[in-house]
C-alpha cells in the first residue's frame, strides 16, 4: 500500500484487518466518545455550526480527517434535533488509477454515500506553477469544492482540519509571515455568496483521528499528490515537529497555542488589522490621559 502515498510522505499503517462496518461506527460513538465524538459536538455547538434546514457539502478527499468526518456526520444525523441534510462530496484532481481505486474502495466499504467530480487541477497547477504549485493547487481545489457546493444547492461546505491543524497555522502566520492569525471554524465565502466553511473537527487532536484510522484497520490516502509530493509540506511539517519538542518542556503548549487566539489583548498589542484597515496602539495613545 506504501506505493499510494507520495514520495517523502509519512504512511500512516493500520493495525490489524479492517473491522466491520457496525464495529468501526461504534467505536466512534464508544471508544473514542471522549477524544472524537464529544470534541466534535462541542465544536458544533460552541461555534454554532449547524443550524436548522441547512444543506452541507461534506468535502472527503479520502485522506484519515475527512473520512472521520464524514463517519461524524453520519452519527450525527442519527441523534440530532435540528433538522440538516448532507451532500458527500469528492474531488478527483487528476489522482492516479490505484489512489482512486483505494478512495472509492473506502467510500464504499463505510458506506458513505459519495459523489465524485473530476478536475485536472494536477495537471493545470503543474503546467502554469511549477516551482510552486501548491498554493495554485490549494485554491483552485477550495474553488472547484465550492462551485460543487453551491451546484447540489448546498450553503455550507464541511472540510477536515483539526485541531493540530489549528495550532500549526497559528504558529506558521507567527514565525513565517509576521502576523498572528489563525484558522478560524466559520468562514463566509468572499467569492461564492451565501456559501459558508466550517471546520467540525475544530478540538479534535490528530492522534485520536490517527487512532481511530489504524485501530479500524482503515488505509486513508496519505499524500496523493502527483506533482509536488517531493517538494513540498516541510514547513508544516516542521511546525509539527517543534511543537511536540515544545511539549516536552512546556505542559498543554498545543492547548495554549490554541486558547491564545481566543484570548487577544488589544491594550497589549503594536498593531492591528480589521475589515482590510491597520490600526496602531498609538492611536488611542495620547487620548488615554485626556
Amino acid at each position: 500500500m506504501s506505493e499510494l502515498a507520495g514520495n517523502g510522505c509519512e504512511v500512516l499503517v493500520p493495525f490489524n484487518e479492517r473491522r466491520p462496518l457496525d464495529v468501526i461506527e461504534r467505536s466512534i460513538i464508544k471508544t473514542y466518545r471522549k477524544g472524537i465524538w464529544s470534541k466534535f459536538l462541542k465544536a458544533l455547538n460552541d461555534y454554532e455550526m449547524i443550524q436548522p434546514d441547512d444543506r452541507i457539502a461534506v468535502a472527503i478527499s479520502g485522506g484519515k480527517d475527512s473520512m472521520l468526518m464524514a463517519k461524524l456526520f453520519q452519527e450525527l444525523q442519527k441523534f440530532s434535533k435540528i433538522p440538516f441534510e448532507v451532500e458527500y462530496i469528492a474531488m478527483d484532481p487528476g489522482y492516479h488509477p490505484s489512489i482512486r481505486e483505494l478512495m472509492m474502495d473506502n467510500f464504499n466499504y463505510l458506506n458513505i454515500p459519495i459523489k465524485v467530480f473530476e478536475t485536472d487541477i494536477f495537471k493545470i497547477a503543474d503546467k502554469i506553477a511549477q516551482d510552486y504549485p501548491c498554493y495554485m493547487c490549494a485554491k483552485m481545489r477550495r474553488g472547484a469544492l465550492y462551485n460543487k457546493t453551491k451546484e447540489l444547492g448546498c450553503n455550507k461546505l464541511a472540510l477536515g482540519h483539526h485541531f493540530n491543524d489549528v495550532i500549526e497555522t497559528t504558529m506558521l502566520n507567527m514565525l513565517y509571515t509576521g502576523a498572528f492569525k489563525t484558522m478560524l471554524p466559520r468562514l463566509k465565502s468572499t467569492n461564492f455568496e451565501g456559501l459558508e466553511l466550517i471546520r467540525p473537527l475544530y478540538y479534535v487532536e490528530e492522534v485520536f483521528i490517527e487512532r481511530f484510522t489504524q485501530t479500524n484497520g482503515i488505509w486513508p490516502l496519505n499524500c496523493a499528490c502527483m506533482v509536488a509530493a517531493k517538494k513540498t509540506g516541510s514547513k508544516r511539517k516542521e511546525m509539527k515537529e517543534l511543537i511536540a519538542n515544545l511539549k516536552k518542556n512546556f505542559n498543554n503548549v498545543d492547548k495554549s497555542i490554541f486558547k491564545a487566539a481566543e484570548n487577544v489583548n488589544l491594550d497589549c498589542v503594536l498593531g492591528w488589522q480589521q475589515h482590510g484597515e491597520s490600526f496602531s496602539f498609538l492611536d488611542e495613545f495620547d487620548s488615554a490621559d485626556e
